[in-house]
């Protein structure tokens, strides 16, 4: 059992890709993640999922913004620099399969993209998206 995302006796533990090794971090530059550390990692205080590794598209930048996520737009107030295409950003599970669906999916970084994502996508859709 663990405590705030860690086990009692105050280790942290290992994140999981979906290759099903230890996760590697996404981009400290824009800084990702919903904990804002770098990486894909998740917890249950992440219901959005920020699990998807995504290498940033113009197309998947346009359809997020039409979906009401507007990526690109610099958000000062939370240190938001906005997104510009070939940047790496942990996208929201959910979100990133509806792109898919609407052929605008960007490419995955596969050693950076939680298991936990495979909650909602299939495997062979994040491996014939890899980057």
């Amino acid at each position: 059992m663990s405590i705030n995302g860690y086990h009692p006796n105050g280790n942290k533990p290992i994140q999981l890709n979906v290759l099903g090794k230890p996760l590697e971090g996404c981009s400290k530059d824009p800084l990702t993640g919903f904990f804002r550390d770098g990486s894909c990692n998740t917890s249950p205080e992440d219901v959005g999922s920020h699990t998807v590794c995504g290498l940033v598209t113009q197309n998947f930048l346009d359809f997020s913004k039409q979906a009401g996520n507007d990526l690109s737009t610099p958000n000062p107030k939370f240190g938001f620099p906005g997104l510009k295409p070939g940047d790496y950003w942990c996208i929201c599970a959910s979100r990133w399969l509806e792109a898919l669906q609407a052929n605008c999916a960007c490419p995955v970084k596969l050693e950076a993209t939680h298991i936990r994502c495979l909650d909602y996508i299939e495997l062979s859709d994040l491996l014939a998206n890899a980057a």
